[in-house]
């Protein structure tokens, strides 16, 4: 039955030097990656920015009287 194993989709000794450049880094998990940044802050940054734009844009256009409905 060994001969019919499947092969790994890395090789060992790649995903060994992966697993010790993860482990070797001093950050929070989900900012270990080289593109990590942009979607774990980035965007939900952004999307509480615009959030946050279009409350205050709501908020200024129903105590000014704008938009209303006749």
């Amino acid at each position: 039955m060994a001969a019919d194993m499947e092969t790994p989709f890395y090789a060992r000794e790649k995903l060994l030097q992966k697993q010790k450049y993860y482990q070797a880094i001093h950050k929070h998990t989900y900012l270990k990656g080289p593109m990590d940044k942009i979607t774990s802050v980035a965007i939900p940054l952004a999307f509480a920015t615009a959030s946050l734009f279009m409350i205050g844009k709501g908020i200024y256009n129903m105590s000014h009287g704008i938009g209303k409905k006749e």
